[in-house]
């Protein structure tokens, strides 16, 4: 669960990154890749719900 937490980190700083990008400077680019992190953090966080339902089990 600790990589998983890291992914999302890791991710989350990405999509924060690229998404201020194309807000303030209109980095089309940025906006692309922005979205593509949105998406695999939507991901991951299905992952890590279940993964916290199976912990919460224990």
């Amino acid at each position: 669960m600790e990589k998983l937490f890291a992914k999302i980190q890791a991710q989350f700083e990405a999509f924060n990154k690229d998404a201020e990008a194309q807000i303030v400077k209109g980095n089309k680019a940025a906006g692309t890749r922005a979205r593509k992190a949105a998406l695999e953090i939507s991901k991951l966080m299905k992952e890590f719900r279940k993964a916290s339902v199976e912990a919460a089990k224990k």
